[in-house]
């Protein structure tokens, strides 16, 4: 969704809140889809601080399901985002800044702020538990409901050749 702030830019000190409902389903990262379990509103101020410069202060609650690393059950993500960002809309800014590619002349693009606020607090590894053992590399059964029966010793083929010298050299 976006928000137009043209009137807000061109009002000194003059301060806007908007409730945005959140559109997506899904969260797309990398070509995986996260998809979201719960949303919340996001509550976004938008204030003037003169120069075509602008304030944002807003909050959004979300949860994504996001597979575990191991097993790969979906697991419940919650994400508190609390945003507080000063944007520069003059013409003369440098039109590489990455950090605000939410900001599309005198308009907010909402889906695209909510991606990057969620992008910086994306976890580097999800797990559903602690001591999760994963899947089975051979049967892909979860190890977490019981063992397989499946051979799992995964030796380094590099060191097959001195593995056996060793069993050549075994005491009987």
């Amino acid at each position: 969704m976006l928000i137009n702030i043209s009137e807000l830019i061109s009002t000194p000190l003059k301060t806007e809140t908007f409730k945005v409902p959140v559109d997506m389903e899904v969260y797309e990262l990398n070509g995986d889809q996260f998809p979201f379990l719960e949303k919340s509103e996001l509550v976004l101020t938008v204030s003037n601080m003169g120069n075509r410069k602008v304030h944002l202060e807003g909050h959004l609650e979300c949860t994504l399901g996001i597979p575990c690393n191991r097993c790969l059950k979906e697991v419940a993500v919650p994400f508190h985002i609390d945003m507080d960002e000063e944007v520069d809309l003059s013409p003369d800014r440098q039109d590489d800044m990455a950090d605000d590619s939410y900001v599309e002349e005198s308009c907010i693009n909402t889906d695209a702020l909510i991606n990057h606020e969620i992008l910086i607090l994306f976890p580097m590894k999800t797990l559903c538990r602690d001591n999760c053992k994963g899947i089975c590399f051979k049967c892909g059964k979860d190890l977490n409901k019981g063992e397989c029966g499946c051979d799992r010793a995964s030796l380094d083929p590099r060191m097959a050749a001195i593995q056996d010298i060793f069993k050549n050299f075994k005491e009987v």
